[in-house]
C-alpha cells in the first residue's frame, strides 16, 4: 500500500492577485508562504516519507525543496514534468475577471461545465491530457513504491483534476464533491489491495493555524 501526501505549493504573488498561472506562467512565492512550508514539514515529519516528487516549475520546486530539507533522512527529491500545472494558454497571467470578459464562452465552460473543459478557445491544455500525464506518473510511483509513503508537490489545478480522477469522481462533480485546494494544503490518498485509490483526507490545512482560501484552484 502506497500512501501519497499531495501538497499544493506555497502562495505566490499571482495567487494573491487571483491570476491564472498555468504551466508557463510563474510568480514569486510570498515571504509568508515559507512559514507555511515549515508547518507542512512539521506535519509530515512523522509520516515516514521515503521519496518525493515535484513539478519543476519554480513555485512547486522551491516548496518541495523547503519541505524535504526538514524531513527525517531528507528523502530524495525528483522533478517531473507530468505534474506541472495544467496549461492555460492565453489565460496565463490574467486575472479571472479579465478572462471572463475576454473569453466568456471558455470561462463559462471552466466555471460551469468542467465535463467539457479541454482547452478550446484559449489555446489551453484542458482536463483530459492533463489527467492522462498525471495518472501515468502516479500509477508508476505506486508500482515502484508499493509499501512506502511518497510526497508529491505540485499545483492546484493539476492536483484537483488528477486526484479527483484517481478517486473516480466525475469531473462535472469536482466542485460539489471535493472542492479546491488551498496553498500548502495536504491531501492524503492511499492505494488499496486491488490497486485502487482511496481518499484519507482532502485539503487538510489545520496545521497552518489560519483560514485558507481554496477558491483559487477550481
Amino acid at each position: 500500500m502506497t500512501t501519497f501526501y499531495f501538497v499544493r505549493h506555497g502562495q505566490t504573488e499571482w495567487n494573491l492577485e487571483k491570476r491564472f498561472q498555468g504551466a508557463h506562467g510563474d510568480s514569486p512565492l510570498l515571504p509568508t508562504s515559507y512559514e507555511d512550508m515549515d508547518k507542512v514539514a512539521t506535519f509530515l515529519k512523522n509520516k515516514d516519507i521515503h521519496r518525493a516528487f515535484a513539478s519543476p516549475l519554480p513555485r512547486a520546486q522551491k516548496t518541495a525543496q523547503t519541505i524535504v530539507r526538514q524531513l527525517p533522512g531528507e528523502p530524495k527529491l525528483s522533478l517531473h514534468s507530468n505534474i506541472v500545472e495544467v496549461g492555460l494558454g492565453d489565460w496565463e497571467g490574467m486575472k479571472k475577471e479579465e478572462v471572463a470578459r475576454r473569453y466568456p464562452e471558455a470561462f463559462d465552460t471552466y466555471r460551469n461545465h468542467l465535463e467539457d473543459f479541454d482547452g478550446e478557445g484559449f489555446h489551453g491544455e484542458g482536463y483530459v491530457k492533463a489527467v492522462q500525464r498525471f495518472r501515468r506518473l502516479i500509477e508508476q510511483i505506486a508500482q515502484d513504491y508499493p509499501d512506502d509513503s511518497v510526497l508529491i508537490v505540485a499545483h492546484g489545478l493539476i492536483l484537483t483534476f488528477g486526484m479527483s480522477n484517481l478517486l473516480g469522481v466525475n469531473r462535472a462533480d469536482i466542485r460539489e464533491k471535493l472542492g479546491g485546494l488551498s496553498n500548502t494544503s495536504t491531501t492524503t490518498i492511499k492505494t488499496t489491495a486491488d490497486h485502487q485509490f482511496q481518499l484519507v483526507q482532502w485539503n487538510q490545512t489545520d496545521y497552518l493555524g489560519k483560514a485558507q482560501d481554496a477558491s483559487t484552484t477550481i
